[in-house]
């Protein structure tokens, strides 16, 4: 046959080279194939392949062989692991299933590589949560079961495999991140990562995590937009049964509470809640379902303390904010209801000028002084925010936009809030005409933190939408108080100055119209002026 290819011009290294690799094919699959079978004729066969292969583990086109072996042997001897540490190409070239038992004793290995995934995680979020051109995937619209299909929480699990001390590694890298950054993400992480596990049924990990049935409960919760009374019995019968010895556990549940999907959930079916009490005329302190939400809440607005100072214990709800401070949000919804029912009745001047005064002023104290002790409060008077945003009521906007710069620890800055504010207000883009809304919502809310890079990009993303809508003198006052400092980073220099050129377009394409001069004794004076809504 060889002098027959030597006719056709085929090298002899050419020919060797190929039947190398149809060998060496063959010799990956058989190897494969003894890796399932029973255990003990499996790791018999694999321990003696190993020991003759081996030595060649740097002949680059015979490795494929000596990683199948390894790939498929359960405990490598620690002389082979120590030579794959030592040498960075083998490292490199080693399956994931190689690596974790490399990982379990060598922490700093394994945070090299975890390290690059978190970083990316943190961007994917803050990239939904900043993206000026993004008006319909909203950060809140996936579902926890499209979440943890992402990329980063599936390669995460996949490094993790059963290992618990690599599940653990990865927890303790989360805690410590959340502490150095405060940054809630790594809440999210940590709860998206246990339910990727409990779908790819890792019951080694599962079993032995605390957190995992009160992480599933309500994982369902958010999923089902909804408590029942049985689900709301099991959450609160994992708060209730932590044991003594084990309140350790309250700083993971604190974490998975922290979540901002988690608090997006228990703030929403709160105000939900308050709507139904106001329905049928019922008290917030009767209503065990609302109580338990609150709880819940209070714990997982409390995490970086609980964890900063190691002292675990759960957060007394303030009972006040039950007996006095929900009380004054629901007057305003009810408000808010009597105006919008007042909308739709006949005119009649004098009860509508009556109405307005009743349901339109400033908003109770309690409610103003309740936001600044607690953050609960804030959390509640923020989803109202939203909620009034949602059915576009002005009236109910500003006035609770008018105190939400003093929320406790400056939660109504937060990036999910203002990410879900901005998206609501850019439908009411007709209201930035008028001089009341922008001073509420610019000089009294907005500007208290326009020191902080974010509220700075938020803003940026408002006014690309509804720049042609406000007036200019309020316009260009807006642009020169965000214009960025040297303080701000690369990020918002770059979008304040796309903004300013989208502006700039935009005054081109429409020029003010140059009104004829109307002699006033001429016939067409009293000819309406063709406004834009009369042409076609």
């Amino acid at each position: 046959m060889l002098p027959l290819l030597d006719l056709h011009g085929v090298r002899r290294l050419d020919f060797h080279t190929s039947l190398m690799e149809e060998l060496r094919e063959k010799l990956i699959t058989h190897i494969n194939e003894l890796g399932q079978k029973d255990v003990r004729e499996r790791d018999k066969k694999l321990k003696e392949l190993l020991i003759k292969s081996f030595p060649v583990v740097r002949v680059k086109a015979l490795r494929p062989v000596v990683m199948a072996i390894l790939r498929n042997t359960p405990h490598i001897d620690d002389k082979y692991l120590r030579i794959l540490v030592r040498d960075r190409e083998l490292y490199a070239d080693t399956d994931t299933e190689v690596k974790r038992q490399i990982w379990r004793d060598h922490q700093s290995l394994f945070g090299d590589e975890v390290s690059p995934l978190l970083s990316q995680y943190i961007r994917e979020k803050e990239h939904v949560l900043f993206d000026h051109t993004n008006l319909n995937n909203l950060f809140f619209h996936p579902s926890p079961k499209v979440r943890r299909q992402g990329e980063v929480v599936q390669k995460l699990a996949n490094m993790i495999g059963n290992s618990v001390k690599l599940y653990d590694m990865v927890l303790q890298f989360l805690r410590t991140l959340f502490l150095r950054t405060r940054n809630v993400h790594y809440c999210t992480l940590r709860a998206e990562l246990l339910m990727a596990l409990h779908d790819l049924e890792v019951q080694e990990i599962i079993s032995v995590d605390p957190c995992h049935k009160f992480t599933w409960c309500l994982d369902a919760c958010i999923r089902e937009k909804n408590v029942d009374i049985k689900r709301s019995r099991e959450l609160q019968g994992f708060l209730d049964n932590i044991k003594r010895g084990q309140e350790q556990v309250l700083g993971d549940l604190s974490m998975t509470l922290c979540d901002p999907y988690a608090i997006n959930f228990l703030a929403t079916s709160a105000i939900k809640i308050l709507q139904h009490l106001i329905n049928n005329e019922g008290l917030p302190r009767d209503n065990t379902i609302l109580i338990l939400l609150l709880r819940m809440l209070a714990l997982g607005l409390s995490a970086w303390v609980m964890i900063d100072s190691q002292d675990f214990k759960e957060p007394k709800l303030d009972s006040q904010v039950v007996t006095k401070f929900l009380p004054a949000l629901m007057s305003l919804i009810v408000d808010d209801q009597c105006r919008s029912l007042h909308s739709k009745l006949p005119p009649d001047e004098r009860e509508s000028a009556l109405t307005t005064i009743e349901h339109s002023g400033p908003a109770p104290d309690a409610v103003e002084a309740y936001i600044q002790e607690s953050s609960v409060a804030s959390i509640l008077a923020m989803y109202y925010t939203l909620n009034t945003a949602r059915q576009k009521d002005r009236v109910g906007v500003l006035r609770v936009l008018a105190i939400l710069s003093s929320c406790k620890d400056d939660r109504a800055y937060e990036d999910p809030f203002l990410h879900s504010l901005i998206a609501l207000l850019i439908p009411m883009a007709e209201e930035f005409t008028t001089e009341d809304f922008c001073t509420t919502l610019f000089d009294e809310f907005l500007f208290a933190g326009l020191t902080r890079d974010n509220v700075t990009r938020h803003m940026i993303k408002l006014l690309w939408y509804v720049h042609n809508k406000l007036p200019s003198g309020r316009l260009s006052s807006l642009m020169k108080a965000m214009q960025p400092t040297t303080g701000h980073n690369e990020t918002v220099h770059k979008l304040y100055e796309t903004l300013q050129e989208r502006i700039g377009a935009s005054l081109q394409e429409c020029p003010i119209a140059e009104q004829p001069e109307i002699d006033y004794d001429s016939p067409l004076k009293s000819v309406p002026t063709p406004g834009p809504h009369y042409m076609q």
